[in-house]
């Protein structure tokens, strides 16, 4: 069992609120940060426990974003991408993280996308995880997705779906087995995921992307940069588990860029194959830095 290693945590400043972060590793370490993004919208670091394992190799920085988990939960501020694309700016500014590996996982992979796209520059390598390009063509793959649960499921999926009732605790269950499926298919109970649920925020996530993943009716609808790829000149890497969410379909199609399958895994390989998921970020990581100017 490996040990957790020792970190240090404190708060940048983002709009007058307060942002929590949590830094891995040797400070003065010659080797490039690696910056994580969560996904969610609204949900936590905690399931990239896991990567502070390469610590040892790298300074490790993660984050909470606004609304949710260990920072600030503001009431007057307008979700939008555009917040946490200027959150981003802001963790990599007050934390002095000029030159950084920058990875994301679902939405975190969107933001990390956004960042790129925004002309932010000391990106030595992009690994996007189980993430998309399109929230249009996410949710045709949900939906496919969901058509393939057993019909009792999509029968109770159906029914409260049509009358709006997506806090019934009998729609929370019939969830889980689409979740059983394409989120986690590990060993349970799982402290991050455990960690995550009770520091996730409901109504950032509602906010930004609706009641569930195959409706999006929030700050997300329309979002789209499958025409922006071309931009991307950094090292790529893409990951996405055998059975995720993030189907083959979704794939990010950018030119040049590594693509990973995890076998055994669904939307959270960091957690469900996690001594292979490090093995593939951190030689990637090294490779890019490698060849970095």
């Amino acid at each position: 069992m490996v040990a957790a290693m020792k970190g240090r945590e404190g708060y940048v400043d983002f709009r007058g609120y307060r942002t929590w972060y949590r830094f891995v590793g040797d400070l003065n370490s010659p080797a490039t940060p690696l910056l994580a993004l969560h996904g969610g919208p609204g949900s936590t670091h905690n399931y990239f426990a896991p990567l502070e394992r390469l610590g040892g190799e790298r300074p490790i920085v993660l984050y909470d974003q606004i609304g949710c988990g260990n920072s600030d939960r503001p009431q007057d501020l307008e979700w939008s991408v555009a917040v946490f694309r200027e959150e981003v700016a802001a963790v990599r500014d007050q934390l002095g993280l000029e030159r950084i590996h920058l990875l994301g996982t679902s939405w975190g992979g969107m933001l990390a996308l956004e960042h790129v796209l925004s002309g932010a520059r000391g990106i030595v390598g992009l690994t996007l995880s189980s993430t998309l390009a399109s929230i249009a063509l996410w949710n045709e793959e949900q939906w496919r997705l969901r058509a393939a649960l057993p019909p009792d499921v999509i029968a109770v999926l159906d029914r409260h779906e049509q009358a709006g009732t997506y806090s019934d605790p009998e729609y929370d269950e019939a969830m889980e087995a689409y979740f059983d499926r394409h989120f986690y298919r590990g060993p349970t109970p799982r402290p991050e995921l455990e960690a995550m649920a009770q520091g996730r925020a409901p109504d950032v996530y509602h906010a930004m992307q609706g009641p569930n993943e195959w409706t999006t009716t929030g700050a997300l609808t329309g979002w789209d940069v499958r025409d922006r790829l071309h931009e991307i000149d950094v090292p790529t890497l893409v990951l996405r588990g055998r059975y995720d969410m993030c189907t083959e379909v979704i794939g990010n199609g950018i030119e040049g860029a590594r693509e990973v399958v995890f076998e055994e895994s669904s939307h959270t390989p960091v957690l469900e194959e996690t001594e292979r998921y490090l093995e593939v970020v951190g030689a990637f990581s090294r490779e890019a830095e490698a060849q970095s100017p």
